[in-house]
């Protein structure tokens, strides 16, 4: 058994491990367009029913008890009930980071705070020696973030999405570039 995962908290967010109990609140808001369109194309679209349940009890939830997966609903810290989106790190070679957000939340830099967070975790906690993440060319926001977030473009490829195949960028960065930034970061601040 792994150790448990941990909530972790931002200035204005509060990242809880996932629990068969989300599924409901995950439920109402992912199955949007917007969402998923750049999401891997493993996930059924239209979206049935039940389907985040059954992916949560089948999938995720193994897939942390056994040490493969980080996964955390992200809730603002002033409604902590309810979610907004969710982030997650994997020890895979198809990436180490996914994550969505309800698009009504979404431009107002809460998707970086959650991934400098959940990069600190990786790096820190889990001591991995760099961390990689694939994105759709067009989803232009996930791109913006990676920028901002230190990562540089290190591959193309194309991959098949909800929305079709589509040509895929691969950002990544290593443990000593994000610990230099976070430092030059902390130095001006």
């Amino acid at each position: 058994m792994m150790p448990p995962i941990p909530t972790l908290r931002t200035r204005r967010l509060t990242k809880r491990p996932l629990e068969l109990a989300d599924a409901a609140a995950i439920e109402a808001i992912f199955p949007q367009w917007e969402i998923v369109r750049f999401l891997t194309a493993k996930i059924p679209w239209p979206y049935p029913a039940g389907e985040t349940a059954a992916f949560l009890q089948n999938v995720a939830l193994p897939a942390m008890q056994e040490g493969r997966e980080w996964q955390w609903t992200i809730r603002r810290t002033i409604e902590p009930d309810t979610v907004i989106g969710v982030m997650h790190l994997m020890d895979s070679d198809e990436g180490n980071r996914g994550f969505w957000l309800d698009p009504h939340w979404q431009g107002q830099g809460l998707m970086t705070e959650a991934c400098t967070a959940a990069t600190d975790y990786w790096f820190d906690v889990l001591n991995k020696p760099f961390l990689r993440a694939p994105k759709a060319a067009a989803n232009i926001a996930s791109r913006r973030m990676s920028e901002r977030t230190g990562m540089r473009l290190v591959a193309t490829a194309d991959r098949d999405y909800v929305s079709g195949r589509l040509r895929t960028e691969i950002w990544e960065i290593t443990a000593e570039e994000w610990r230099y930034l976070r430092a030059t970061a902390a130095e001006r601040s």
